[in-house]
């Protein structure tokens, strides 16, 4: 399993309460790009429309020795692939107040690309100032481990 491509703002911003994974649907230059490691995550979600799972705002740059063929536009919507019984466990899920789904990361599972998808409930201002205090403070913690040895 090689990694693409993590989502390090949804940790920040987002509650994670339950991950999936899910196939995409990419063009061949698409895949190639995200073989040389071109993605960005981080304003992606995504969202149900007519019974199938869809994710918007997923920057794969076009790939520069593609032909004329190829998409040109970068972010143009992708449709995810899972069962039909997981979408439907998910739209109740998704109907909830707060709820939304949020792509974690992008990976590699032998030759076919994934992406893991969470189901997550926003942080509030306050929420994310607490993580913060948290961090600031494992930090300082293993700091002092290190300098204690």
């Amino acid at each position: 399993m090689k990694q693409i491509a993590y989502n390090r703002y949804a940790n920040y911003e987002y509650f994670i309460l339950e991950k999936y994974e899910a196939g995409i649907v990419l063009e061949g230059s698409e895949v190639k790009s995200l073989r040389a490691g071109n993605c960005n995550l981080k304003d992606s979600f995504c969202f149900l429309r007519g019974g199938e799972l869809t994710i918007k705002n997923l920057h794969i740059p076009v790939y520069d020795k593609a032909g004329a063929f190829s998409t040109k536009d970068s972010k143009r919507d992708r449709r995810l692939l899972m069962h039909k019984s997981e979408i439907a466990k998910l739209a109740g899920k998704i109907n909830e107040k707060g709820f939304t789904l949020v792509p974690l990361s992008l990976y590699f599972s032998g030759s076919l690309v994934k992406v893991e998808i969470a189901l997550c409930k926003g942080k509030q201002n306050y929420d994310k100032k607490r993580t913060i205090a948290e961090r600031d403070q494992k930090r300082a913690l293993d700091r002092e481990l290190k300098n204690y040895k």
